[in-house]
């Protein structure tokens, strides 16, 4: 019997970020199916860096299951880095290099549902689901259509002092990051 590793990868993706869903009886399935099989693209070439990390989950994902890199390059390697991807791997890299706070948990899956709550996509769960409304907010992101403070993106930031559509994704991220802390420390 031939495994579907395409299959298991989505699924080990989608588990990295599950338990933290806003709502956790609703099912966002056909979103994460969406974001899936929608490329990352970008227009910032450091961005490029964030494309890379959402393709060495697909390496991480061959270690945790003792698969070899060889058969993950000819399985997953096909397809361009997703919009999933990209954001799954953002939302690991905050945890694991920038925000690891051992008190509060496993924060990843809630960077990653922060995220969608802040593209707008927070009530596309399945029995809600528009496509053509996600269609629209994920290529408005990819395009950089969105508010100067972030409004329409992965990081929204009230009263930004800097317009985040010339900053890559990263650098939107640790701005993100340094008005979470900010908040939560008052």
């Amino acid at each position: 019997m031939t495994r579907d590793l395409n299959s298991e990868y989505f699924e080990w993706l989608c588990s990295l970020i599950r338990d933290s869903k806003p709502i956790k009886h609703r099912s966002y399935r056909k979103l994460m199916v969406f974001l899936y099989h929608t490329e990352f693209e970008y227009i910032l070439p450091m961005d490029n860096n964030r494309y890379a990390d959402g393709i060495e989950l697909r390496y991480r994902f061959g270690y945790e299951h003792g698969i070899e890199d060889p058969v993950i390059a000819s399985c997953l390697d096909n397809n361009p880095c997703s919009v999933l991807e990209m954001m799954v791997a953002l939302a690991l890299r905050c945890e694991e290099h920038i925000m690891l706070i051992p008190e509060n948990g496993l924060m990843s899956g809630r960077w990653f549902w922060r995220m969608i709550t802040n593209l707008g996509l927070e009530e596309m769960y399945d029995s809600n689901y528009d496509e053509n409304m996600v269609n629209s907010v994920i290529y408005g992101f990819l395009n950089r259509d969105y508010g100067p403070n972030g409004e329409g993106s992965l990081v929204y930031i009230p009263n930004c002092q800097y317009d985040l559509r010339s900053m890559e994704i990263w650098y939107q991220m640790m701005r993100y990051l340094i008005e979470y802390r900010r908040n939560e420390l008052e």
